[in-house]
């Protein structure tokens, strides 16, 4: 398989490493610098641009049309025209705010258990997350998800960025940013007598980069709208 990548910061060399040892090759690399090679030749495009450059990226590929797999965030307010303009190309296209196998699991883990403590107002949930100085968006966007898979499982209203809400409709996120962490994320559920949490902890970004070329594998061929779930069939068993 023939790939392109779109922005070539620690993501795309990292993917880029990845597709190559399982035998694919490099048709175009897209970044702020320049271009080299030709973006129609590649037969998958996988998306790892800054925010603000990302959806240019996706839907001159998409034009083309090649599938776009997107692991940007930070741009998501514009997701609606983005999925509007590959349904129109007849193209297709994934994104995924975070492209671990472990993290998806997690997803899923995270979405039996909020939909086992909704019945138990008595705790409040909070979501921790920490990643390298380097990232651009806080919160993360896998923190993002996880609040946004809690909020439909229960009486949630919403995610702020606060420690301590005074909306107790309105579920916490605290966004820190040190060192070189890949990324942690940890649910808390919080009661007067005890605390359950659950906690996922990327120790490279070898599971980023493999996620994300087993989606392109994934998509190749394919039309539509889709996510990881639909990769890693987890959609019945979330």
């Amino acid at each position: 398989m023939k790939l392109a990548l779109l922005g070539y910061g620690r993501m795309g060399k990292a993917i880029e490493s990845t597709a190559i040892s399982r035998g694919h090759t490099i048709a175009a690399i897209v970044d702020p610098k320049g271009q080299k090679g030709a973006l129609e030749a590649a037969d998958v495009a996988i998306n790892f641009s800054v925010p603000n450059a990302a959806v240019d990226n996706i839907k001159s590929a998409l034009a083309c049309p090649i599938p776009v797999v997107c692991g940007t965030t930070g741009w998501l307010d514009q997701m609606k025209t983005v999925e509007a303009f590959c349904l129109e190309k007849n193209s297709a296209f994934l994104y995924a705010s975070n492209f671990s196998v472990g993290v998806n699991l997690f997803f899923a883990l995270n979405k039996k258990l909020a939909s086992l403590m909704r019945h138990h107002p008595e705790y409040d949930v909070a979501i921790e997350e920490t990643h390298h100085v380097h990232k651009l968006d806080a919160p993360s966007g896998t923190a993002i998800s996880l609040a946004q898979d809690i909020i439909n499982q229960t009486d949630y209203q919403s995610w702020v960025t606060e420690k301590n809400p005074t909306n107790s409709a309105q579920i916490p996120i605290h966004a820190i940013r040190k060192g070189e962490v890949p990324g942690t994320h940890t649910i808390y559920y919080q009661s007067e007598i005890d605390t359950l949490s659950i906690r996922h902890q990327a120790h490279n970004r070898k599971g980023f980069a493999l996620g994300a070329v087993l989606a392109a594998e994934w998509i190749l061929g394919k039309k539509g709208i889709f996510s990881m779930a639909d990769v890693l069939n987890l959609s019945e068993n979330a």
